[in-house]
């Protein structure tokens, strides 16, 4: 049941926040291999990208994707903060003097981080009730660490999933990340590294605090009707 609620309560989440990686997505792809100046911006800011796509091509334009956004978080927000309610239930965070331990909160935090991204992973290819408090001020502040490590390899992982390619696979753009990294940091520069990371923060702040928001009522209302 841990599991359930917490994929439920990601997904409630996505509804909110898909727009965003949306808006993400066509900033990143923008300008794709070319020196900066050679091309349109049709995007220039995330604002600015979320208005025009809007306004171009439709609000429903804002949540394409959803459904394989919803398995994938479904999948890994549903294994990582299940896991870690498990990890809480059974006592293992806490120490023998029955205090809450950062450092064994960090560690389930991080291995139940671990598996959720790597048996959600695939779905991105093919496309106690008070302690949600103290998860969310770790995550909001290293949210911007986090996003400033991984926008480099979001960017290069979006062009690679989006990357044209024939019936025999051949004339792909990238043979790899390592190439896509290489490519987009040779053409575009270390700016083109970092695109949609506005899109990406902004995100990151809703989707947290949404995810363990309705984490937490989900289980306060189990926790109730089931006792």
């Amino acid at each position: 049941m841990d599991f359930l609620m917490s994929g439920l309560a990601a997904c409630g989440a996505c509804l909110f926040t898909n727009p965003l990686e949306v808006v993400k997505t066509r900033m990143q792809l923008q300008g794709e291999l070319q020196a900066p100046g050679t091309y349109q911006r049709h995007y220039r800011n995330v604002f600015h990208a979320f208005i025009t796509i809007g306004r171009v091509d439709g609000l429903a334009a804002l949540q394409k994707g959803l459904a394989p956004a919803l398995l994938y978080q479904f999948l890994m927000n549903g294994i990582r903060l299940g896991t870690y309610g498990l990890a809480e239930a059974g006592g293992y965070l806490h120490t023998a003097e029955g205090t809450l331990s950062p450092v064994r909160s960090a560690a389930a935090g991080a291995l139940a981080g671990v598996m959720g991204a790597y048996l959600g992973s695939p779905i991105y290819m093919i496309f106690p009730p008070q302690s949600w408090k103290v998860a969310l001020a770790a995550a909001m502040v290293s949210g911007i660490a986090v996003v400033l490590a991984m926008t480099p390899f979001d960017v290069v992982s979006t062009r690679l999933y989006n990357q044209p390619t024939d019936a025999q696979g051949k004339g792909l753009m990238y043979r790899g990340l390592l190439d896509a990294l290489l490519q987009t940091a040779r053409t575009e520069g270390i700016f083109g590294m970092y695109k949609g990371l506005g899109a990406s923060y902004f995100r990151l702040g809703p989707h947290t605090i949404l995810s363990l928001f309705f984490w937490d009522q989900l289980r306060m209302l189990y926790y109730t009707y089931t006792k």
